[in-house]
């Protein structure tokens, strides 16, 4: 019987402009089947636009099927892109992130976070003239608290902020979301942590 992978997050695991094979968990669930793998497709609770809160509380009406064998979480741009408090962001973060390793039978090594991209290197940004600067600087401290929570819980830590930032042509036609090719770059970043956690 194949492993089951639970993908939750925001527009970035949904895979908003994209084709449902282009999104991220499901490039890194057909990469591992490719390896040999037994994996199912992933499935994904995720909608654009939606902050940690909003996260829990979908996950309040939703109905699971655990124990998880691999459970993915990337959220928290919404919170920044709304201007809420890093202190908010990190206790309801950290909080998503006790439910995850939850879902995983408890266990924190098949729970891998992703950091959040930084969204002030696309056109959306720079045209409707926010500022840059500012975004990056607010999104590193939402990522280090992330950082510092997951790796206190003890789960896995993908940074593919610096793929964000080196790739900021690597866009939807939105001009704000990843491109199916970006998220193919973070799918091979999370490809050998979750090939590791899978066969520890």
């Amino acid at each position: 019987m194949p492993s089951t992978y639970l993908a939750l997050g925001d527009s970035y695991t949904i895979g908003e402009s994209v084709p449902t094979e282009s999104r991220w968990p499901m490039q890194l669930a057909a990469m591992l089947r490719d390896e040999g793998k037994a994996l199912a497709d992933p499935t994904i609770l995720a909608t654009t636009g939606w902050t940690t809160d909003e996260l829990s509380s979908a996950m309040d009406g939703a109905t699971f099927a655990p124990r998880y064998d691999l459970v993915s979480l990337l959220i928290g741009v919404n919170n920044q892109y709304r201007g809420r408090s890093l202190d908010d962001y990190r206790g309801e973060f950290r909080r998503l992130l006790q439910r995850a390793v939850a879902l995983a039978d408890g266990r924190p090594g098949r729970t891998l976070v992703l950091s959040i991209p930084d969204w002030g290197v696309t056109p959306f940004a720079r045209d409707g003239g926010r500022d840059i600067a500012r975004i990056a600087t607010e999104l590193d401290a939402y990522n280090a608290a992330a950082r510092d929570e997951t790796l206190l819980a003890g789960a896995h830590w993908v940074d593919i902020t610096p793929i964000s930032r080196r790739h900021p042509g690597l866009l939807a036609d939105d001009g704000l979301h990843p491109s199916a090719a970006q998220y193919t770059l973070w799918t091979e970043a999370a490809l050998p942590v979750a090939r590791a956690m899978l066969t520890a």
